[in-house]
């Protein structure tokens, strides 16, 4: 619903800022990833994360859309909840999870607070083949971009009426061939002339 803010930083804590723009003050939760990498700028933006729940309407933010998409790969891991996934993305880097979850390194993993054994195992068994898919060990943080961009392009060509399965073949055998693609407009054109 809501893929990004950008405007006048107003407040800055470890774990929340408030940005305002349009006159709109948003409290949005942050890892201490983003919050090292914000500064003291005036002006931002943050790639967000709308959560919606019985209870409650949160907005979480990242500094970069690699971020954001790991931590919607850890929230689809039964048992890994907002917080979780936010408290593993404070005491890791996004290239040093994917790593960890990619080597199968259960004692990384629980070493972050909170993260027991099970818990760390279930996420390497979600997660790891949707990551050895996308990366190899050189190229972490771009595989991360490269599956957003390919949902991205999939959802699109969802959109525009292609069947699901038929779409996605398509982006896996273009991505194959070039591995280097990020932009998602290059992507889409090159799917549709794949049909």
């Amino acid at each position: 619903m809501i893929t990004y803010v950008s405007g006048k930083l107003v407040e800055k804590n470890p774990s929340y800022v408030v940005i305002e723009t349009g006159g709109i003050g948003y409290f949005i939760h942050i890892s201490l990833q983003t919050y090292s990498q914000l500064g003291n700028n005036e002006n931002c933006k943050l790639f967000t994360y709308f959560s919606v729940k019985e209870d409650s309407q949160t907005l979480y933010g990242f500094k970069d859309t690699t971020e954001r998409e790991l931590f919607k790969q850890l929230i689809s891991v039964s048992g890994v909840g907002t917080n979780t996934a936010r408290m593993m993305l404070s005491s890791m880097t996004s290239s040093e999870l994917v790593s960890s979850i990619a080597s199968s390194n259960v004692t990384s993993i629980t070493s972050i607070k909170g993260i027991g054994a099970k818990t760390a195992q279930r996420i390497i068994l979600d997660l790891k083949d949707k990551i050895l898919k996308t990366t190899d060990a050189d190229s972490n943080n771009s595989a991360l971009i490269n599956n957003t961009i390919k949902n991205e392009a999939l959802s699109a060509l969802v959109v525009l009426g292609f069947d699901k399965k038929a779409a996605e073949k398509a982006i896996d055998t273009i991505l194959l061939k070039e591995p280097s693609i990020t932009d998602l407009e290059v992507l889409i054109k090159k799917s549709l002339k794949s049909f």
